[in-house]
Order: structure tokens, then C-alpha cells, then sequence
């Protein structure tokens, strides 16, 4: 064999180099089952892996909110009329107060003498006039005559009636039902005619207002049911009371009056609220406020990864917020949402899709 080998020395060379052909494939394919693997396919290496979460829209009302400020339904200061001291404090302040329940009075001086003295000049007159009307029936007084005596009667009368004026100005009563709310007086104080005396307020409804932008007022209407949040997290229902006809000139936005039934009689006047006020139907999905971000525009919006795995973001409008999450509009009806790992890939990025748990 070696004496045939050693004739033909061609043969260990072939034999040599498949030999070393053999060896070089069996690297190269253990090399390649090592690099992949079905559990990780190559082509997929490197790319981010987010939770996603399928989302569709449903009907929501639409809100629109503004910021408002809590008023008394009705206040007024009352004035003295005349010159006089402080008399009688016949009410206390906080007391509640039916209309014309008497609440301060002042001095009345020498005004019963002047109504009795009127009284007393009318009855005159009146007499007056009635002889003169008889003797006019027979001609013995003149025409003339009897229109003078009764222009006197008049003027008593008219005279009687300032002077009852002037007395009843003593007594500061209540216009309406309210609370006796200040007092800017004491007892012995004179007063002077404009001068203030007290305030009373009407808190039996409550008037929030507020400034509602030219673009949305078009949504309001008179008697529209409106939710009032309290900064307490209370929250009152009212209508829609008034708008205004023309805007602020400096603002350019409406002002708005919102009626509030307030039958136990809250102290909430002067208090700021927030109006929820709506604007009809609209098609949003519901989400955690956490799943909002911000592009580099500044503009609220969330990522989600569209049927080529590649991440998207897109600007919503946020329509409310509550305790349960936040509606927005503006995504595609069917949106997949990431809900994990948002913060670690950007718009245009591949990623590998995960579905998230459902909470139990």
C-alpha cells in the first residue's frame, strides 16, 4: 500500500484537503446554530420590547372647564337716606332675617311732630276744598277759588307724604330674605344721608361666574345643566343663568352666570370653583393621565406602535379628568397603547410588542 501510495503522491493530497474542507464546514455550522436560535431569531436582536395595550374608542360627553368665582345670588349695602344717630342695633350680624324684619334704627328727632303737623293741614285743606265745592254749586265762590284751595290740598298732601318719608327712613328694614351679614356703624353713631350701614346677602342660591373663551361659548345655552366643583371636591349642580351678549373687550372671552340652589345655606360665597360645563358627543378613549408625555413642541400626546411594530406618537386633546383616568381625543379608533416602556423608545423606533396583564 505505502509502495502505491509513494507512486502516486497526487492522492495524499486530495485526501489532505478534504480532510481540511470537513473540518472548516463543521466549525461553521456549530458557529451558526450558536448565534441562532429559534427562541431568538436574528433579525430581531437588539430591539426594545414594550407592554401594549389594545384601546378603542367609545361616546363620551364632552367638557369643557373654566375656572369661576362663587357669588351671594344677592347683596346689597343699605345707605342712610337721612341725617340722624344710631338709635337701636335691633339685629345682630350673622342673624338671618326675613324681608322687612327691622334690622337698625335711627333717631327720629322731630319727624313725628312734622307728620302730625302734615296730617293736621291736610284734614284743613280737605275741609277747605269741601265748602268750596258746595258754594261752588251755587255760585258763590269763583272757579278761580276753588282750583287755589285745591292746589293747597295738594301741596299739604304732598308735603305729609315727605314728612311720613322722612320718619319711616328711620327704620333700615330688610329688602329680602338674607343674612345680616356687616355692620359699619355703632350705637351713637350719626350718620349722614349716603352713608353705609350694613350689608345683607341672599345665599339662599348662589351666582358662580366666569369668562368662557369666544370659542366655546357658542356651546352654552340658557338653562344648560352645568357640575360645579368645589376645591373641597364637593360638587353642585346649577343652570346656565346668563351669557353675555358682547365679550369683554380686553379678554375677548364672555362672561357667564351660573345659578346654584343652596338650600342649606353654605357659606361658599367668595370661594373659586371649577365649572364643568358640556359640549356635546364626542369619540375619546379613556387612559391613565401617567401615559401622557410631551413631544418637543410642548404638546400633550401618547406613543403607541402601529402594524409595522414602529412607534408612533400622537398629539390628543384632553377632554376631562377624574379620578378614574383622563379622555382624549384624536387617536385612531383602534390604537395599540403602550403602557410600559413609553419612556424608553422613541417615535420611528422598532420595538418587539408585548400584551400587558390584565389587573385581576
Amino acid at each position: 500500500m505505502s509502495n502505491y501510495l509513494s507512486k502516486r503522491p497526487w492522492l495524499i493530497a486530495v485526501a489532505i484537503s478534504l480532510l481540511l474542507f470537513i473540518w472548516l464546514f463543521s466549525g461553521s455550522l456549530f458557529e451558526a446554530q450558536e448565534t441562532a436560535t429559534p427562541e431568538q431569531p436574528a433579525q430581531k436582536q437588539g430591539l426594545a420590547k414594550v407592554e401594549i395595550q389594545w384601546l378603542e374608542a367609545s361616546p363620551m360627553q364632552r367638557q369643557h372647564l373654566v375656572q369661576g368665582q362663587i357669588e351671594a345670588w344677592r347683596r346689597v349695602e343699605l345707605r342712610a337716606q337721612i341725617n340722624g344717630t344710631v338709635a337701636r342695633l335691633d339685629q345682630d350680624k350673622g342673624s338671618v332675617v326675613e324681608q322687612g324684619q327691622l334690622l337698625l334704627s335711627l333717631s327720629a328727632d322731630n319727624r313725628p311732630a312734622q307728620v302730625a303737623r302734615g296730617e293736621a293741614d291736610v284734614r284743613q285743606r280737605q275741609a277747605d276744598v269741601t265748602a268750596a265745592t258746595r258754594l261752588r254749586e251755587r255760585n258763590l265762590v269763583s272757579a278761580n277759588e276753588l282750583i287755589r284751595l285745591q292746589s293747597e290740598l295738594a301741596k299739604a298732601k304732598a308735603e305729609l307724604d315727605m314728612a311720613r318719608i322722612q320718619l319711616s327712613n328711620t327704620r333700615i328694614t330688610a329688602p329680602f330674605a338674607g343674612v345680616y351679614d356687616q355692620r359699619m356703624v355703632e350705637l351713637g353713631d350719626f350718620v349722614q344721608p349716603g352713608q353705609s350701614l350694613l350689608t345683607l346677602v341672599d345665599i339662599s342660591q348662589l351666582k358662580v361666574t366666569a369668562q368662557v373663551a369666544q370659542q366655546d361659548v357658542s356651546h352654552l345655552r340658557l338653562g344648560q345643566t352645568v357640575r360645579v366643583q368645589l376645591l373641597d371636591g364637593g360638587v353642585m349642580e346649577g343652570q346656565v343663568h346668563f351669557i353675555a351678549a358682547a365679550a369683554d373687550s380686553d379678554s375677548r372671552s364672555f362672561r357667564v352666570e351660573v345659578r346654584v340652589d343652596n338650600p342649606q345655606a353654605l357659606r361658599l360665597a367668595g370661594a373659586s370653583a371649577t365649572l364643568q360645563i358640556q359640549t356635546g358627543e364626542a369619540l375619546a378613549h379613556r387612559l391613565s393621565p401617567a401615559l401622557l408625555s410631551l413631544d418637543q413642541a410642548g404638546r400633550h400626546g401618547v406613543k403607541w406602535v402601529n402594524d409595522q411594530q414602529l412607534v408612533e406618537f400622537t398629539p390628543v386633546q384632553l377632554i376631562s379628568v377624574d379620578n378614574q383616568g383622563a379622555w382624549v381625543s384624536g387617536l385612531p379608533h383602534k390604537v395599540a397603547l403602550i403602557t410600559l416602556g413609553q419612556g424608553f423608545v422613541e417615535p420611528g423606533q422598532q420595538v418587539i410588542t408585548q400584551l400587558a396583564k390584565e389587573e385581576s
